[in-house]
């Protein structure tokens, strides 16, 4: 069974959003590697005061290649966590043959998933920024407390953004919404298995979007499942109560990997 996990972050974040995951997998015995992604590689304040002008031409599929390399370079095929836009490239890695195992937190949707009405007024400040499809752009505090972290408490919300929120790329946000870059084969059966986790408040990446991407696995014999976490938004990854995310994730995770463990493996997905 592997021992080596490889954390991939959303967009409008950085590697340190994993703080509390990766502690929590090495104190588990878990060797753990969190990249950051392309030009998103210094710190928050840094990044947001002067971002790196290459960002605004990052594409989803230089994204996914540049994590194909980090997952090759690895001694051993990982357990890929990702989140938000990580989840999305989570399931583009799989679908190369890529990995162990996969968990998708409040995954951005590949190509065939629409997003329902929530998702689209939440993404609404992205998708009608003038030129925003070559542009680096910024998230406002105001769509991180209702958006983002909706489930945060009021008083924790501005710590939460100005340690972690950092300028994205416009680009892969367009991608994603005219279905550019980010198929895959639903029906693959020779990938690994996934597990789609979904937070019941999230505003960004809705419940109804993960289920309707759980119904779109459904051809594949590749195991496939899902769960939800009632009282959670976007940022169940790091919001309090992480700590039950991060076990429900692992636990799965490891009973895949233990097929003959039955009893494991349902006590894991049990919702």
């Amino acid at each position: 069974m592997t021992k080596t996990i490889l954390l991939i972050h959303g967009a409008w974040v950085t590697r340190e959003s994993w703080a509390h995951f990766r502690g929590y997998y090495e104190e588990r015995g878990y060797h753990c590697v969190a990249p950051a992604w392309p030009f998103v590689d210094r710190p928050a304040a840094q990044l947001r005061e002067s971002p790196n002008p290459q960002l605004a031409g990052l594409t989803i599929g230089q994204l996914v290649d540049y994590f194909e390399q980090q997952v090759r370079a690895l001694p051993e095929p990982p357990i890929l966590i990702g989140h938000s836009f990580g989840g999305l490239i989570v399931q583009m890695l799989l679908d190369r043959g890529l990995g162990a195992a996969g968990i998708a937190i409040d995954p951005g949707p590949p190509r065939g998933v629409l997003p329902s009405p929530i998702a689209l007024w939440s993404a609404l400040p992205v998708l009608l920024s003038w030129f925003g499809w070559r542009r680096i752009l910024s998230m406002s505090f105001a769509s991180f407390s209702t958006t983002f972290a909706n489930a945060l408490k009021p008083s924790e919300r501005q710590a939460a953004y100005d340690a972690h929120i950092v300028p994205a790329p416009g680009r892969i946000y367009f991608q994603a919404a005219l279905g550019i870059g980010n198929a895959v084969n639903f029906a693959n059966p020779q990938r690994a298995p996934l597990l789609l986790i979904a937070g019941a408040e999230d505003r960004t990446v809705t419940l109804s979007m993960v289920k309707a991407m759980y119904r779109k696995y459904r051809p594949s014999p590749a195991r496939t499942d899902i769960v939800s976490f009632p009282g959670k938004s976007h940022w169940l990854i790091a919001e309090p109560g992480w700590e039950v995310v991060a076990a429900k994730a692992l636990d799965w995770a490891e009973a895949q990997l233990h097929p003959d463990d039955a009893w494991q493996r349902e006590q894991a997905c049990a919702t």
